[in-house]
């Protein structure tokens, strides 16, 4: 077991878990296409950013260190403490693959939205495609991707 660090203690209680700015951003995006949406569902496993109900489609909004991502900033690993972090990180993406099984299983459509994406013009694009009618997908031109961690 390591000691704990009262300031990197007091940095991890600081650190966001809803409304954060990339989630800011999917939601501003989301809202000016006409979608509305729940925030938060507590109803259903590990809290989705983004519910849209009768679409059966939810949206979440990772964060590409916490969840591992394969980006610049999600490949990086911290000098202090590796072996905690690697196990956190690991385990997050094992709780979040289980998680998207589950949804999926209840009928949920996901799609992950990883904080480096939300920087990409094609952003507005590929959530207007995500959530329209499953009928007007098969004319798009540009299919919804599901990133799952």
């Amino acid at each position: 077991m390591t000691s704990v660090d009262p300031l990197r203690s007091r940095i991890m209680r600081s650190v966001k878990n809803k409304n954060t700015a990339p989630e800011m951003i999917v939601r501003r995006l989301a809202h000016s296409l006409g979608y509305r949406y729940r925030l938060h569902c507590p109803d259903l496993p590990s809290n989705p950013n983004m519910a849209f109900g009768p679409r059966r489609k939810l949206i979440f909004v990772h964060g590409s260190f916490w969840h591992g991502h394969t980006c610049k900033r999600g490949n990086r690993h911290p000098k202090n403490n590796p072996d905690y972090w690697r196990y956190k990180i690991q385990t997050n993406r094992e709780r979040e693959k289980s998680t998207l099984e589950k949804l999926r299983a209840r009928g949920w459509e996901v799609l992950v939205v990883w904080k480096c994406e939300t920087k990409q013009e094609t952003l507005k694009q590929r959530i207007d495609i995500f959530l329209r009618p499953t009928n007007q997908m098969a004319s798009s031109s540009f299919p919804p991707v599901s990133s799952a961690p």
